[in-house]
């Protein structure tokens, strides 16, 4: 994964057609990113758009979220897109709480919902 600027996406089980949606909607965008992502999301995203550059992480209560946060420590992934469900229960609740605080740690830009994603895009394209 060394080099480039590497993104990662993320979605709850709830979000994963939004995630999906969004990589369809911006593939122009994000083609220009090397993309991380938890298991299950990376595949929609796959699907819905194929000629992205995707590797697939673990799934996230397997510890995809954590080898996610363990690129961003080491300063490999540059963003973090997350389509977080609030309104469902999550059993690895903590492993999400901590990817959330290693992005805010080392600051990196970090979107939780689809607003905020599209906000993010344009700084994306630089």
């Amino acid at each position: 994964m060394a080099g480039g600027k590497c993104l990662a996406l993320i979605a709850h089980d709830q979000k994963k057609d939004d995630m999906a949606a969004f990589a369809r909607a911006h593939s122009d965008i994000l083609s220009r990113w090397k993309i991380v992502a938890t298991g299950t999301t990376g595949g929609r995203v796959l699907v819905a758009a194929p000629d992205l550059d995707v590797t697939r992480l673990k799934s996230g209560p397997l510890g995809g979220d954590q080898q996610i946060g363990a690129l961003i420590s080491t300063g490999e992934v540059r963003a973090l897109i997350f389509f977080v469900d609030p309104l469902t229960p999550m059993p690895h609740d903590v492993d999400v709480k901590a990817l959330m605080r290693l992005a805010i740690v080392y600051d990196i830009p970090m979107a939780l919902n689809h607003a905020t994603a599209i906000k993010l895009l344009p700084t994306l394209e630089a």
